[in-house]
């Protein structure tokens, strides 16, 4: 008997959140906005989901804009951006002028602006002050950092829209904006717009495996599922396929045993994992060790894993085997291997691998080698050709792969595969 979800996801979440970035330099490149990415992720974290979002220049015509139109839709406005002392922080104005209320002088915030200089021992700019100005019935939302407050009005019925909706400002620079979210807005968004019932999320990430494939394998199984409510998406990134559920948790819960069991071994973590994770942890708990050997990646594996902590629990050394001279003199290649072979070839991946175990003592030794480009190819062996070695238990082998890409991606997408051939080596022979 098949289990009975309940609502679906639309009906599960009945808010409707708006983001707004302002900020000319965010539109010209200068500057990434980071802004979409954290708030979201923090919103959904605490069961929210943000619909909609959009980055406005610094000129009030395009920031009163966009805030108009989203009140008329939103029941919550993030709006970030605008509320320095600046001539174009213009975020607070255009809400007082757009909400026909008077910005009114808050004592205590001139104060906290005041103290903010004189515990620095620097001068205060007479501009500082105008970021006191606080439009009237705003809640103000304290600046732990900077001399920005943050600001939170209710917005009534009719306005806008039928229902009243609620509008927050807070300051553009993320070491303001985070602490000052976490600690105060987050906490009135959940009082003053409690959700009945919270989304679940999950991804499972995967490698080896395109993403059409992907989708063609699991779509079929998922599709009651789907048509109960269940949200699925994909992602699709140099080398991995994200698989997304969102819905009720146990929509989620199922959807996910549904998809591990189809795609198996393809399946290397979840949420925000990365294979060098997975694989550091794997190694760790087997108390196993590693040694590698790169010759086209350049010792981007080695970076990839020493970036996960504790990794020197597992790595016990990298050694970047550029030349032919170095893969004879520090991992044992043979030279007749490279004369008759090359340096890019199974036997030399293999020798690679053997080698650098053997010379640390290690459990598993790893290997690559290939042909990055632009120039270097040939007929038989073309740019992108690439050959990943790994030597373990009493087994070596070596698997020929073709990544032809642009130098960079080339040996992140080499990285990936040598990551994740390992990974299953590992998981297979536990």
């Amino acid at each position: 008997m098949r289990l009975e979800y309940g609502p679906s996801v639309a009906r599960l979440h009945k808010l409707r959140i708006e983001l707004i970035n302002t900020g000319t330099e965010l539109l010209l490149g200068n500057v990434l906005n980071t802004h979409q990415q954290w708030l979201c992720r923090r919103l959904f974290e605490a069961g929210y989901r943000v619909e909609r979002q959009v980055c406005v220049p610094d000129t009030g015509e395009a920031i009163q804009q966009a805030l108009r139109e989203a009140l008329a839709r939103a029941d919550l406005v993030i709006c970030t951006g605008g509320l320095g002392p600046t001539s174009d922080d213009l975020t607070r104005d255009l809400v007082a002028q757009l909400l026909g209320c008077k910005l009114v002088m808050d004592e205590q915030v001139r104060g906290v602006i005041r103290d903010f200089f004189a515990k620095r021992n620097r001068p205060q700019p007479a501009r500082t002050e105008v970021q006191a100005l606080v439009p009237e019935g705003a809640r103000v939302l304290p600046n732990a950092v900077g001399t920005a407050p943050g600001l939170a009005m209710e917005v009534a019925a009719g306005d806008f829209r039928d229902a009243r909706s609620w509008l927050f400002m807070l300051p553009g620079p993320p070491r303001e904006l985070h602490p000052m979210f976490m600690q105060h807005a987050l906490p009135m968004i959940r009082s003053l717009l409690p959700l009945e019932q919270r989304l679940a999320c999950r991804t499972l990430r995967t490698s080896g495996i395109g993403e059409s494939m992907v989708e063609e394998r699991i779509a079929g199984p998922l599709d009651e599922l789907v048509r109960g409510g269940l949200e699925l998406g994909y992602c699709a990134r140099t080398g991995e396929v994200d698989v997304r559920f969102v819905g009720s948790a146990p929509l989620v819960s199922e959807a996910e045993q549904i998809v591990r069991k189809i795609l198996g071994e393809y399946v290397f973590g979840i949420d925000d994992e990365k294979i060098e994770e997975v694989l550091v942890r794997l190694l760790a708990e087997r108390k196993q060790t590693l040694a590698i050997a790169e010759s086209c990646t350049g010792g981007l594996i080695d970076h990839r894993i020493t970036n996960v902590p504790g990794a020197s629990a597992v790595l016990l050394a990298g050694l970047v085997t550029y030349s032919n001279e170095a893969k004879q003199k520090f991992v044992g290649v043979k030279a007749e291997s490279l004369k008759e072979h090359g340096a890019v070839s199974e036997v030399v991946a293999r020798e690679m691998a053997t080698g650098v175990r053997q010379a640390l003592g290690a459990d598993y030794g790893l290997s690559v080698t290939g042909i990055a480009g632009p120039s270097g190819g040939s007929a038989e062996k073309p740019v992108g050709t690439v050959f990943i070695g790994l030597a373990g238990g009493d087994r070596v082998l070596a698997k020929k792969m073709f990544n032809p890409f642009d130098r960079e991606t080339f040996k992140h997408v080499t990285s990936q595969q040598a990551l994740d051939i390992l990974r299953r080596f590992v998981v297979k022979t536990a």
